[in-house]
């Protein structure tokens, strides 16, 4: 269900690196949420580095859309980069198997698996 490789970079070039491959890849990244600050000025102390990137592309979006308007729940897909133990890691939750979860359409579950296939390259590509 999850997909999880331990970064060679520090969580911060992580993220930068997502960026970079993601557009490579013809996804965008919607938006960077940094939980550990966003902990802190909520007066929550957070000691590690977490980030939740919102990460799409808008063909493989519009035909899921398309197919299933209830599938916005699952979107956009969320790759996360954390911190631990001086090491950063990069993961996310497998889109077939969170699809799976709500719809066993044939025609969603391909598009999960392109999607799916796409976001593990990024995540090599950032990692590396």
């Amino acid at each position: 269900m999850k997909y999880i490789v331990k970064s060679n970079k520090s969580a911060l070039e992580s993220v930068e690196a997502i960026k970079t491959a993601a557009v490579a890849n013809k996804f965008g990244v919607l938006h960077v949420h940094d939980l550990q600050n966003t902990l802190i000025s909520k007066g929550f102390p957070f000691g590690s580095a977490a980030f939740a990137l919102d990460v799409c592309n808008p063909q493989k979006a519009i035909e899921v859309l398309s197919f299933d308007i209830s599938m916005a729940m699952v979107l956009p897909c969320k790759i996360s980069v954390w911190e631990k133990d001086g090491s950063a890691f990069i993961g996310m939750v497998r889109p077939t198997a969170q699809l799976a979860l709500l719809n066993d359409s044939e025609e969603l579950s391909e598009a999960a698996g392109e999607v799916e296939a796409t976001l593990i390259r990024i995540i090599d590509e950032a990692a590396a």
